[in-house]
């Protein structure tokens, strides 16, 4: 008995659809996957998110998963709210001191404490030379005018400092401006010149990322009155301040421990250039060494990121560099200084790896690794070079390149200025290590090496005399 023509056709048009809404299906979740993978990486790259930001609907679309993502990989905590999203990261290094604002130093990250606590106390609208005033009152307290600091608002960089305050709460979100100019109140002194600002509290709230309040500790240590609870002072230095501020409880079991190893070396993949092992304590390195694949495969996943395992370390590498809050620069005279001074210390590092490697002969592949992990310490050990070498190369490579260079590298002495430079990128690349004078190449910089540079030509104007039949 055949088939009656109009059942085969009615079979094919049903698998047809049932193809399409596979299709469809997968489209959707590959859809919903990158989606994810673009708000997690826009909160990697802005913890504190306002709804101006491109990936924030994205950020509420996937919130449930991002908080649960990141609070099984890193530990940390993400509040998202309609006003905005804050993902508390905490960095694991806290002595890096790589991670600054651009332009910052002590004295302005002072300005900002100062700023936020005046605004902390103010109405939902306060103007810039309101701001200035109160932030003078404070700026008076004794505490820091015995540690001598200053700030009078009467000099023109006093007011610039402020404002550049003002506009790193401006792009936080912070602050949004409703009228007014910045650059007129530094030029007029604040007379005639003012700036009006809306003050977001739930954006300002989430600035401060620590696990609790400085303003938790008591004066002094004591038992309290019928109470079995001790308050105990606040620490007496700095470094243990910003310890104690973000310290984290650790549960007292293998499971908690194991938690604590994971979320530290995960927020070191994610946070830093590159995680060595010879950075890490013996049992952080005996997690890592163990679980350094699966880790990296997770991480990698949901982040869209590329891991780099070597011997000596790993890294999680963005391709498209969106991840990237430092990178090595690629044009000028300070990009070309600092790929000069980066090749030099790799040629030295490769040429000394492999003198290394010709002599490991053990069979053993775990006691080849140690050997290997122990040689490359004690060749960077031999390996260390001087400030004054690599300023000396910078002098060598003036002479060389100088003719490309802008005018003020090619002044008497600029290769010093110019070498600093190069070693604090490389430094804060985690690419070397500094010890006052010696600088170590580190094992990621021999991934660096100095292509072919690319020398643009400047169109030269022609002559005035010229008729338009000489130039024919």
């Amino acid at each position: 008995m055949q088939t009656p023509k109009s059942s085969l056709f009615d079979d094919r048009v049903a698998e047809k659809v049932r193809q399409d809404s596979r299709d469809i299906s997968r489209q959707q979740a590959r859809y919903r996957r990158d989606e994810f993978s673009g708000a997690l990486r826009a909160l990697l790259m802005t913890p504190l998110m306002t709804p101006v930001h491109a990936e924030f609907a994205a950020v509420r679309r996937h919130a449930d998963e991002l908080r649960a993502w990141f609070a099984r990989e890193t530990g940390w905590a993400l509040h998202i709210e309609r006003d905005c999203a804050r993902l508390y990261k905490r960095p694991a290094d806290l002595t890096d001191a790589g991670r600054g604002l651009p332009g910052y130093d002590r004295r302005r990250y002072v300005l900002l404490c100062l700023a936020l606590a005046v605004l902390e106390r103010a109405d939902p609208q306060i103007t810039l030379h309101l701001l200035g005033e109160r932030l003078l009152t404070l700026a008076a307290e004794p505490a820091l005018t015995e540690r001598g600091f200053t700030f009078s608002l009467q000099a023109p960089h006093e007011r610039r400092e402020l404002v550049a305050v003002c506009r790193s709460l401006l792009e936080w979100g912070v602050l949004q401006r409703v009228a007014g100019d910045e650059e007129g109140y530094v030029r007029s002194g604040g007379e005639g010149a003012d700036a009006l600002y809306d003050v977001h509290r739930r954006v300002l709230a989430g600035v401060l990322a620590a696990v609790r309040g400085p303003s938790t500790w008591p004066a002094d240590s004591r038992r309290e009155a019928g109470s079995l609870r001790l308050l105990e002072a606040a620490p007496a230095d700095f470094d243990a301040r910003l310890q104690a501020l973000v310290a984290e409880h650790v549960a007292d079991s293998d499971e908690g421990r194991r938690s604590a190893a994971r979320h530290h070396l995960a927020r070191r993949l994610l946070d830093d250039p590159v995680v060595y092992l010879d950075a890490l304590d013996g049992e952080l390195r005996a997690y890592f060494l163990n679980q350094r694949g699966p880790m990296a495969a997770r991480l990698c996943e949901a982040a869209g990121l590329t891991a780099e395992q070597r011997a000596e370390g790993l890294a999680l590498v963005d391709d498209g560099g969106e991840l990237t809050d430092l990178a090595m620069p690629a044009e000028g005279t300070d990009a070309h200084v600092t790929l000069l001074v980066a090749e030099l210390l790799a040629t030295a590092l490769r040429q000394t790896a492999g003198e290394a490697e010709s002599l490991r002969l053990l069979d053993s592949r775990r006691e080849a690794e140690k050997l290997r992990l122990l040689d490359s310490r004690r060749e960077a050990e031999k390996l260390r070079l001087l400030d004054c070498d690599v300023i000396a190369f910078v002098a060598g490579a003036k002479a060389t390149y100088g003719r490309y260079w802008r005018k003020s590298a090619r002044e008497p002495g600029a290769e010093r200025e110019l070498a600093q430079q190069a070693l604090d990128k490389l430094q804060k690349l985690q690419l070397i290590a500094r010890d006052g004078a010696a600088i170590q190449p580190l094992p990621a910089l021999a991934r660096f090496a100095l292509g072919e540079a690319e020398i643009k030509q400047t169109a030269v104007a022609q002559p005035a005399q010229q008729s338009l039949f000489d130039l024919l």
